[in-house]
């Protein structure tokens, strides 16, 4: 039974980051869901509950009894323990895409402390701007594929404004939650240390050189190392970094 590939996007962003790749995935013949998790930051915390609901309802109609597997990019990684605690689906396997990981042990703070340094003079009144509006242009613009300004104008407007503190949560680690087949893909800088830390925990780990928003510049690539690294195309062994 091939398992359905749920690409859970980060609360930072939208659904709109993994749309590329779905399209992709579903060319190729593979079931893929896309959940929302846009008003994850709506109302106060805990957050993570929110989260976990949203990939749950984002399988509605899919049987109980049928595997997925798991693909989460950037923040959304601290949340797949608590994700596959809400699930009644067979995790087939997990990759964490350009991703933060959970901690090994003990709840996983959403943001260290220098990030919430940065973050608490753009907020007002406890909101934070869009996650673009954080950075300067130039530091925007390479993230995104050039010949396709709608999509970025799409992945944009999208965003959610959320609460700063969505980022000075903590989200819970459910012991063994990770005892089935997990890997990583990294796009590049500043994950690097992060696809250590998943070597280090004995994770399969693969490189496709790009910005943090690669699969929506590479989405071909990218789908490719996702079905290598969750065991779903028969191919060669996923290339290290």
């Amino acid at each position: 039974m091939r398992p359905v590939l749920v690409l859970v996007h980060s609360p930072s962003v939208g659904p709109s980051t993994w749309q590329p790749v779905a399209e992709r995935l579903t060319d190729l013949g593979h079931r893929v869901r896309v959940p929302s998790l846009l008003d994850v930051g709506a109302g106060g915390p805990p957050f993570w509950p929110r989260a976990a609901s949203a990939v749950r309802d984002g399988l509605a109609g899919i049987p109980a009894d049928h595997p997925v597997v798991l693909v989460a990019h950037s923040n959304a990684g601290l949340f797949l323990p608590a994700v596959r605690a809400e699930l009644d689906h067979p995790v087939a396997s997990s990759v964490f895409v350009d991703a933060a990981l959970p901690a090994r042990t003990g709840p996983t703070p959403v943001a260290p402390p220098e990030l919430l340094d940065f973050l608490r003079p753009l907020a007002v009144d406890g909101t934070l701007p869009r996650w673009t509006d954080w950075w300067d242009e130039a530091d925007v613009a390479p993230m995104f594929p050039g010949p396709d300004p709608a999509l970025r104008r799409r992945i944009t407007e999208e965003q959610p404004r959320l609460p700063l503190s969505y980022y000075e949560q903590h989200v819970p680690v459910p012991e063994g939650w990770d005892d089935h087949p997990c890997s990583y893909l990294l796009f590049g800088p500043p994950y690097e240390d992060t696809a250590e830390d998943a070597r280090e925990r004995g994770w399969r780990t693969a490189l496709l050189p790009g910005e943090h928003l690669h699969q929506t510049v590479d989405p071909e690539g990218t789908a490719r190392l996702l079905l290598e690294l969750s065991g779903n195309s028969g191919a060669s062994e996923a290339e290290r970094p």
